[in-house]
């Protein structure tokens, strides 16, 4: 009986049991095939979108390859593409190619400072003579214009180069507003237009100061007073260091190169005249320093694109030259080292790769162009709205400076400064010197050309690796984004470099008189 019960009793606990197990369970499963559903929806969805998109990126890169493809084997894509500038809206076209860099709130700063002390002799005279072109010798005399100040010394109008390449008989006052140049500096050194008579037959010591010296050499020099009245110095370039002198120092080489060594009064009126001329045009121009002179060429030694007979000339003019030290160069080497300037051509084809049209005005400051209309033709097929001094002034107004280099050099050196753009095609005396003054009006744009880099498009281009159009153009507006003028302090030598060869490559102080010079502070502007 009680096992009859107890079996009835259990079988009914079954019969309760069972459903609430089963219900249970099949919510467990319902949940697991649902996640298994959703999970492979979301697998499978992902799949298709993938491979949806590889698809999509085969079939661009395909067409892409074909399009090139197509164009490469067009036997006038190259000649077609070659004078094509890169689209572009007219805001970004213009900004790019001609607004100066980002500058605000730097601006010229040369006032001494308040521990500033200027003339304190006037019984020790110092002359100089200049050697060089026109902006070697400039540099030069701000330079002794700082060393007069740190040797106690009265500096003599010095003596201009009238043995280099160019042969100029020009003399201080032809290319320079002398009685400016001694009055603007009569606070800081006594300026004599020459010795007086009574020293004329003294004794004097004969030096060549050391390059890149600091204040501690000529402090120790001054001991020379001890014994002379006059001190000759017969070398004027890079006697001072780039770096590491102080402060009113540096600010006095400014105040020398780009207040006292004002232009004579007709190299001034003629210059800003010309400048008149092309803004009356209502274009902005490019001043081209086309590097592209005899002398240029010989003294590097660089002969890429020349016939045997014109490399042989230069070859001759380099072994003959008495005071150019190095006569064996290697011309391949020295291109491929970027150390050439740039061909007419070679100009032609950066300009238009940075985007510039062909109706560009462009006024080519230099000399005469080595091999005349032959090379520069490589450029003016592309660029035909070449100017020259003589398709601005008349030749009643060119008289005066004819024969004489360094006034006409003088002439485009204030063309330049002016100029919307300016490009060197090497960067030698001229091309440093104008930069600089550009970045002390305010960071004037100035577009470096990378030669070494070119170097290696221009190859491609040469052998068919490369074509002329928007790919070169990118690559090359990329490589100078930041080689256009814009603040930044002046670069130190070269990591690697010891002893005194260091001082060789340094950037120099006139090419970018930053910081000491220019001031980066949002105060009120500077009366310089």
């Amino acid at each position: 009986m009680q096992t009859r019960v107890y079996h009835q009793y259990r079988s009914v606990n079954n019969k309760e049991s069972i459903p609430r197990v089963s219900m249970v369970n099949r919510r467990s499963l319902m949940a697991r095939i649902h996640t298994r559903k959703l999970s492979l929806r979301i697998i499978t969805f992902y799949t298709i979108f993938i491979f949806a998109f590889f698809i999509s990126i085969f079939f661009i890169y395909v067409r892409t390859f074909i399009v090139d493809e197509d164009q490469s084997h067009d036997p006038f894509s190259h000649q077609s593409r070659s004078h094509k500038v890169p689209d572009s809206p007219k805001n970004v076209y213009d900004e790019q190619l001609w607004d100066s860099p980002h500058s605000i709130g730097f601006h010229p700063c040369v006032k001494p400072t308040a521990k500033y002390k200027g003339v304190q002799q006037f019984d020790r005279y110092m002359s100089v003579r200049s050697n060089g072109g026109l902006n070697q010798m400039r540099t030069g005399i701000a330079d002794m214009v700082a060393v007069a100040h740190i040797m106690n010394a009265t500096l003599v109008i010095p003596q201009l180069d009238k043995r280099s390449f160019w042969q100029d008989s020009s003399v201080f006052s032809d290319i320079f507003d002398e009685l400016h140049f001694i009055e603007s500096l009569k606070g800081d050194i006594r300026i004599v237009q020459e010795l007086p008579k009574s020293l004329e037959a003294a004794p004097r010591a004969r030096k060549h100061f050391t390059s890149w010296a600091g204040v501690g050499y000529y402090e120790e020099m001054t001991k020379l007073w001890n014994e002379y009245q006059v001190i000759h110095v017969a070398k004027s370039d890079s006697r001072l260091a780039n770096n590491d002198l102080p402060l009113d120092i540096q600010r006095l080489r400014c105040r020398a190169m780009y207040h006292a060594l004002r232009f004579s009064p007709p190299i001034e009126n003629l210059g800003k005249r010309l400048v008149d001329r092309l803004r009356s045009r209502g274009e902005r121009y490019i001043a081209l320093h086309l590097r592209y002179e005899k002398d240029m060429l010989s003294f590097t030694g660089c002969a890429y694109g020349l016939t045997d007979a014109e490399s042989e000339e230069l070859r001759i003019l380099r072994e003959t030259t008495n005071y150019w030290k190095v006569k064996k160069i290697n011309s391949t080497e020295q291109r491929i080292g970027g150390f050439c300037p740039l061909t007419p051509k070679e100009v032609g084809i950066f300009l238009q790769a940075l985007g510039f049209p062909p109706s560009t005005p462009i006024y080519i400051a230099a000399g005469e162009i080595y091999g005349g209309n032959t090379h520069l033709s490589e450029l003016s097929s592309r660029f035909p709205n070449l100017i020259f001094k003589e398709s601005l002034a008349t030749p009643e107004e060119l008289k005066a400076f004819n024969n004489h280099a360094s006034q006409n050099a003088a002439i485009d050196y204030i063309i330049s400064v002016e100029s919307d753009v300016f490009v060197p095609s090497y960067s030698g005396n001229m091309a440093r010197a104008v930069e600089g003054h550009r970045r002390f009006l305010g960071h004037r744009k100035t577009i470096d050309p990378d030669r070494k880099g070119l170097v290696e498009i221009f190859d491609k281009l040469e052998t068919g690796r490369l074509v002329e159009g928007t790919a070169l153009s990118h690559m090359v507006q990329r490589m100078h984004k930041n080689r256009q003028g814009a603040p930044r302090k002046r670069q130190g030598p070269l990591p690697g470099v010891k002893g005194r060869a260091r001082f060789r490559t340094e950037e120099s102080f006139y090419e970018n008189p930053y910081p000491e010079c220019i001031c980066g502070s949002r105060s009120k502007l500077e009366r310089t």
